[in-house]
């Protein structure tokens, strides 16, 4: 972000807080309150210029990845070949990291999930994560990890989540806006987003 007149300012009766999102093209877009003010929305954009920066080249290398639906079939067979070699062996590295145990990892052509996880410690994963980030697609391997402790999505299970990938709720968008259509089960992103207050908070939805 090269200066705050590259920031689009938006007043929304119903917001709450100032909001901050980058969109998938990089635009930075904050959200005014009813009761909230211009000057006040500028100078939290400029507090969080370091985050902001952060997201923006998140964008640029995402833009840069290449889309499922734009592979010829050779590209496509050499990523799922990569994919075989590479994705059970970060399940692997992952697990050992935590302490869990995966008794068998699977490489699939799945159209409506990026991954599962029996309860025999069987995982299962979309050979299309590689298309992704690293970062992403770690999220949706840790996502799977996580479910060798508990076999649902309450909310105890994504507190496993968030102490193992702090980092999640962006992944989540992310796929959400990259990836719909392709899967459905696991997670996707719009835009990125960052509310105003002491914590930074990265709210968004899961749809399982």
């Amino acid at each position: 972000m090269s200066s705050l007149t590259d920031v689009v300012f938006t007043r929304h009766a119903r917001a709450r807080r100032y909001v901050i999102r980058v969109t998938a093209d990089g635009v930075v877009r904050v959200t005014i309150p009813q009761w909230g003010s211009k000057r006040e929305a500028a100078a939290f954009a400029e507090r969080e210029r370091a985050w902001i920066a952060k997201q923006q080249r998140r964008a640029e290398e995402e833009r840069a990845q290449p889309k499922p639906s734009e592979m010829a079939g050779e590209v496509a067979r050499d990523l799922r070949s990569r994919a075989k070699r590479a994705l059970p062996a970060r399940v692997f590295e992952l697990a050992a990291q935590h302490g869990l145990t995966v008794a068998r990892v699977s490489v699939r052509n799945q159209r409506w999930r990026w991954g599962s996880c029996s309860r025999a410690g069987h995982i299962c994963l979309n050979w299309r994560l590689m298309t992704m980030p690293d970062w992403v697609r770690d999220y949706v391997i840790i996502h799977e990890l996580m479910h060798l402790k508990r076999m649902d999505h309450s909310l105890q299970f994504w507190k496993l989540v968030a102490r193992v990938c702090p980092d999640y709720q962006n992944a989540r968008r992310w796929l959400r806006q990259h990836a719909r259509g392709v899967a459905s089960q696991h997670p996707s992103g719009a835009a990125s987003e960052h509310p105003s207050g002491a914590a930074s908070q990265h709210p968004t939805r899961y749809t399982p």
